[in-house]
């Protein structure tokens, strides 16, 4: 998309919306055992709804996109009460009869570290998207997860060829011959996830491996150890995390995810989209609710004019 650009991007987050129940617990139980929990929250997410909260808090117009459970589940309704009062686009999700909606169980530890058990449905999987030129009008980018690459790499293929920019969020382990590898321009990957699809846990060695095999952008976040990734002339380069007193991690690397493409949406360069992800994944962290922490878009600048972490 062109610099020239000054109104907030659209962003089409495609994936598979969630509903969370968290819990905050002193310690995660081991097998057969019982914990009374602290508190208790129930909020919705996944990783592309997570995102896409992230980009309508930060300076975006976000849309979101995929399979959800029967329109008379409970879940449903809630989770698209919640997206309205974000502000979030929901004309695009598609119900399926019969199914249910993902749920998950978060625990989370005083340390802010999350436990998750979730369930998703394996028939969301045979999801039909909308119509490409519908999904694609007046769309500046698409953001998606990993996971969804069966019903999404050939929307994502298309955006590509239309010159529309694809963020892919590498979030579980992936074949080396994936379309959607290709089908993306930028590939923002978990290390677990990295180092899964590589076959190597080593950052740099999973990073090269990767670039091998496509001409995507690609990094690898490793939370409070920064983000390392390749640049134009293929040489390594770090975006350090912003050091915050945790308590909630759940959402962060999402809200991350959402950051980088609200700001390479505007014009940002690299650099830049990275710092601004990293700060908004930052105060996000310092606050329970999972992705529903996200910060403002002026706490986000106002925390990088005056950090000198990661100053460019």
């Amino acid at each position: 998309m062109s610099d020239t650009v000054k109104r907030a991007p659209r962003i089409l987050c495609i994936g598979i919306p969630v509903r969370d129940l968290t819990f905050r617990v002193e310690a995660v139980p081991g097998r057969g055992n019982k914990v009374p929990a602290s508190a208790f929250g129930e909020i919705c997410g996944g990783n592309a709804l997570n995102a896409s909260i992230g980009i309508a808090r930060l300076g975006g117009k976000a849309q979101m996109c995929g399979p959800m459970g029967d329109a008379e589940e409970a879940a449903a309704r809630f989770i698209f009460d919640k997206l309205a009062e974000e502000g979030i686009g929901s004309t695009h999700l598609v119900h399926m009869p019969g199914l249910v909606t993902p749920i998950s169980a978060v625990l989370v530890d005083p340390t802010g570290e999350r436990t998750i058990v979730t369930f998703r449905d394996p028939g969301l999987w045979r999801v039909t998207l909308p119509d490409a030129d519908a999904l694609l009008k007046d769309c500046d980018a698409i953001l998606t997860e990993s996971r969804c690459s069966s019903f999404v790499t050939p929307l994502c293929a298309e955006a590509t060829r239309r010159g529309i920019p694809v963020v892919v969020d590498v979030d579980n382990a992936m074949a080396m011959n994936e379309g959607l590898l290709t089908a993306a321009s930028h590939l923002i990957c978990s290390a677990e996830a990295l180092h899964a699809t590589a076959g190597t846990d080593d950052d740099e060695e999973a990073l090269k491996k990767l670039a091998r095999l496509t001409k995507a952008f690609v990094a690898v976040t490793r939370g409070p150890k920064g983000t390392l990734w390749l640049d134009d002339k293929k040489q390594f380069r770090e975006t350090p995390a912003f050091p915050v007193h945790s308590v909630d991690t759940l959402g962060a690397g999402d809200i991350f995810h959402g950051g980088f493409t609200v700001a390479f949406g505007e014009g940002q360069d690299i650099a830049h989209a990275l710092r601004f992800a990293s700060a908004a994944a930052a105060l996000k962290c310092t606050r329970p609710g999972g992705a529903f922490a996200c910060p403002t878009r002026a706490e986000v600048d106002d925390l990088l004019a005056k950090s000198p972490v990661g100053a460019l």
